[in-house]
């Protein structure tokens, strides 16, 4: 099965790591997973601390340790669907906050005469005070990249 992904993989956090997992998972030992990094344009407004360098070598690190490396192809995306519009793809996986996006790209595909992609959607993953994990609070030192608070 081929999968993908996409997000800014900022702080490269225990919901990026359960995106990335369950994207392996689904493709299957012999699958791929196509991971896009946002970059350019489609980061404007946003506060992203890391370069695009600095976060896709985080999640290029990530997948060696977890031995996905050899599955995985890495580029930047500079919109919201990245190439899973018009490339060949079976299964997107994304969070609840993605989900609508999933939609659209599933939309855009029929209207394109493609098959829809199976969407799987993971949960957010929460932080000891209950409270999604995210970059954001990662960055405001809320909270570390397992959700943990600061000592």
């Amino acid at each position: 099965m081929r999968v993908c992904i996409g997000g800014t993989f900022d702080f490269l956090h225990k919901g990026h790591k359960c995106l990335i997992d369950k994207a392996f998972s689904a493709a299957g030992k012999s699958g791929a997973v196509f991971i896009g990094i946002t970059a350019g344009d489609i980061n404007k407004g946003k506060e992203i601390k890391n370069s695009f360098t600095e976060r896709k070598k985080n999640v290029e690190d990530y997948l060696i340790k977890k031995n996905y490396l050899d599955r995985a192809e890495i580029k930047p995306i500079d919109d919201k669907y990245g190439p899973s519009i018009e490339k060949e793809f079976d299964a997107i996986v994304v969070s609840p906050e993605t989900l609508p996006v999933a939609r659209e790209i599933n939309e855009k595909r029929a209207q394109n005469g493609k098959i829809p992609l199976k969407i799987l959607e993971i949960p957010f993953i929460f932080a000891k005070d209950g409270k999604k994990i995210s970059s954001t609070r990662i960055r405001n030192k809320e909270i570390d990249k397992e959700g943990n608070f600061f000592d």
